[in-house]
């Protein structure tokens, strides 16, 4: 099982829904808190920054009813721009989480996302910094039954979702496998033994979902996150590459937040980053020198 600290059952709910939308529908995105056999307390899907982060500006957002049609319908010009270096170039950034991101430059929190779960929105951030610079970012695939990884979907209470992240910069940087990403949570996990930790890697590649009619006995796998992990000066030289998925995997052919613009997504070089597994692996920090 590795050096993860192991829970079982349901988490108790702290925040029954931290969203509320206001055109449309939503998933309830609670925040949970989760107690393992030697006493440590964990926050399920993860600790997060949405109710005191600064917002990233929406492309496209159903609850607020902003659903541009394509990039030039968005003002641009409009959206701040957050100063990491006074000296340096201003850069803007595309985005798109399923489902939540928050974006640090060089340890600074330049935008979180506005949504935390669903619908699915994408979003537009502007900074301006020197190069070199880190960037840094933490995903959450966030769950409806807190502490087990799952939510009601496709027939079944205890569905497994699934994450994906993507982003382009107007300084030419993309995510790609040169990204690196480290797993901080994992659930739902049915047989402990399928576990493994190698090289830096946290894999939960040989776990089956197989399980979800008896899903709330299911088990969740928890790593201290650094406190300095987004930071410039944080060393990340033993954690994995990202690992790549396409649109298909991450299903977005269907997603207007996404697809009205493909242009400044894959269209830019970009691909889909997560951790070795898209579906169990919920806590995904990511981490990127742009040179």
């Amino acid at each position: 099982m590795g050096t993860g600290s192991i829970t079982q059952g349901a988490a108790k709910t702290l925040e029954k829904n931290i969203f509320q939308c206001e055109n449309g529908r939503s998933r309830v995105a609670g925040i949970g808190e989760i107690t393992d056999a030697q006493g440590k307390v964990w926050t399920v899907p993860a600790d997060n920054n949405f109710a005191s982060g600064p917002k990233a500006v929406d492309l496209y957002e159903e609850c607020s009813g902003i659903t541009p049609r394509s990039i030039a319908e968005v003002d641009q010009n409009s959206v701040p721009v957050v100063i990491v270096d006074p000296d340096g170039e201003e850069v803007t950034g595309y985005i798109f989480a399923d489902n939540y991101f928050e974006l640090y430059i060089n340890g600074t929190l330049v935008g979180v996302d506005s949504v935390p779960f669903t619908p699915f929105n994408s979003s537009i951030v502007k900074f301006k910094v020197s190069k070199p610079y880190t960037i840094a970012v933490k995903v959450i695939d966030w769950e409806e039954n807190l502490g087990l990884g799952s939510e009601s979907n496709r027939g079944k209470a205890y569905h497994p979702g699934d994450g994906g992240f993507i982003a382009s910069f107007s300084d030419g940087t993309v995510t790609s496998k040169d990204w690196q990403a480290q797993t901080f949570y994992t659930s739902p996990i049915y047989d402990l033994s399928c576990l493994k930790e190698a090289n830096g890697q946290r894999l939960s590649d040989e776990c089956t979902t197989q399980g979800t009619d008896n899903g709330q006995d299911a088990y969740g796998v928890h790593w201290q996150t650094p406190s300095n992990w987004m930071t410039k000066e944080f060393d990340s030289s033993s954690w994995p590459q990202a690992t790549l998925y396409t649109e298909d995997e991450i299903g977005v052919n269907n997603k207007n937040a996404y697809m009205n613009f493909i242009e400044k997504f894959s269209g830019a070089g970009a691909s889909f980053i997560w951790s070795t597994n898209v579906v169990l692996d919920n806590e995904v920090l990511l981490r990127y020198q742009v040179k």
